[in-house]
C-alpha cells in the first residue's frame, strides 16, 4: 500500500503525542490517588470507577484518530483487473504425435481439457482466439468474448499430419493484429500462449515466428506437453516414437519474453495454464482505499462515544 499525499502520515505525530499525554495524566492521577490514604473515606467521596473500562473509550478515540489520518493521505493499494483491450490467442498443436496415449487417454483429449477449463477461467472482458495447427495452420475462432464459440472449437479438434509452429506464431499475430480495438484505435495488449508436443517439421521456422513476435511485441508462452516416452501407432502396424521436445518450446518464450513450461499429466497442464491465467488479460491499477479508514475511523469515534456514555455519562 503506498499514500499518494505521504507528508500527512506526519500528523500520527500528533496522534501519538495524545496518546502519550494520556497515559501520562493516567498515571499521575493514580499517584493521587494513592496518597489519599484514608481509603474508607476515599470510597465516599470518590467512587471507585470501573476500572479497564474507563480505558476502551480514549483507547478507541485515540486509534480512530490514527484511521483518519492514514486516510487523510490517501492510500492506494494496487488491483489487477481485467484489461478489456487485451487479447489472449490459444495455438493448440493438433499433430498425429499428440494421438500418443502417454498421457491418458491420450495428448490431445487431454489437451481439450485443459485447454478448456483455461479459457473458462479467463476475464470475460478478454477477447480469446484460438488457432489450429499441424502442417497447415488455421484461426479456428477469432479473438473474441465469445466462450461458448471457444469451447465448441475447442472440443472439434482434429488430427492432422505435420508440426509447424513458426507458422503457428505468424497466424496467432495476424488474429491479434484483426482483434477488436480500443476507442483510441491503438494496437491491444496481446499474449499468445503455443502448446505443443513436438518440433517443427513444416513451414516457416520457430525463429522467423518468435522474431516476429518480439517485434509486434508478443510475449509467446509455451508450454512442451507429453513424455519422452510418448509411441504412435505407424502405418505397419508398429509403435513410433513422438517424444517431447522442450527445448525449441523454450527458445521461442525466452526470445519473445513469454514464459515456458512443460507438463505431463493433466493436472500438470491445467497447473500451467492456472499459472499463466494468472498473467495474461489483467492489468495493474491503483485503487483508493482511503474510504475503508475514514469509515472505519468514523464507526470507532462513534463507539467511542457510545461506551463513554453509557459507562461514564460524558463523552471522550
Amino acid at each position: 500500500m503506498t499514500f499518494l499525499v505521504e507528508w500527512r502520515l506526519f500528523l500520527l505525530v500528533g496522534v501519538g503525542a495524545m496518546a502519550g499525554t494520556w497515559v501520562a495524566v493516567a498515571l499521575q492521577r493514580r499517584r493521587h490517588v494513592v496518597r489519599f490514604t484514608n481509603v474508607e473515606l476515599l470510597d465516599v467521596v470518590a467512587p471507585r470507577e470501573p476500572g479497564w473500562r474507563r480505558h476502551v473509550p480514549a483507547v478507541l478515540f485515540l486509534v480512530a484518530l490514527a484511521a483518519l489520518v492514514v486516510g487523510f493521505a490517501r492510500p492506494v493499494r494496487a488491483t489487477r483487473v481485467g484489461d478489456e483491450r487485451a487479447t489472449v490467442v490459444l495455438a493448440v498443436d493438433t499433430s498425429l504425435s499428440m494421438e500418443a496415449d502417454d498421457v491418458e487417454p491420450n495428448r490431445l483429449a487431454v489437451a481439450q481439457d485443459a485447454a478448456g477449463a483455461f479459457v473458462e477461467q479467463l476475464p470475460e472482458e478478454l477477447n480469446v482466439g484460438l488457432v489450429t495447427f499441424n502442417g497447415a495452420t488455421s484461426v479456428a475462432v477469432a479473438p473474441s468474448r465469445d466462450r461458448q464459440a471457444l469451447t465448441d472449437a475447442i472440443d472439434a479438434l482434429a488430427l492432422g499430419e505435420g508440426t509447424a509452429i513458426g507458422e503457428a506464431i505468424f497466424t496467432s499475430l495476424e488474429a491479434v493484429e484483426a482483434a477488436p480495438r480500443g476507442e483510441d484505435d491503438e494496437q491491444a495488449p496481446a499474449r499468445i500462449v503455443v502448446m505443443s508436443d513436438g518440433e517443427t517439421t513444416m513451414g516457416r521456422p520457430n525463429e522467423d515466428g518468435a522474431a516476429a513476435a518480439a517485434e509486434a511485441g508478443v510475449p509467446v508462452d509455451t508450454i512442451a506437453f507429453g513424455t519422452p516416452d510418448g509411441t504412435i501407432e505407424d502405418e505397419l502396424g508398429g509403435r513410433e516414437p513422438v517424444p517431447v521436445a522442450p527445448e525449441p518450446l523454450a527458445a521461442i518464450a525466452e526470445s519473445t519474453g513469454g514464459s515456458a513450461f512443460e507438463a505431463d499429466s493433466l493436472d500438470e497442464l491445467s497447473s500451467v495454464y492456472a499459472d499463466i491465467g494468472r498473467v495474461v488479460g489483467y492489468e495493474d491499477v491503483e485503487q483508493d482505499v482511503s474510504g475503508w479508514f475514514v469509515g472505519s475511523g468514523i464507526a470507532l469515534l462513534a463507539l467511542a462515544g457510545s461506551l463513554s456514555l453509557l459507562w461514564s455519562q460524558r463523552l471522550p
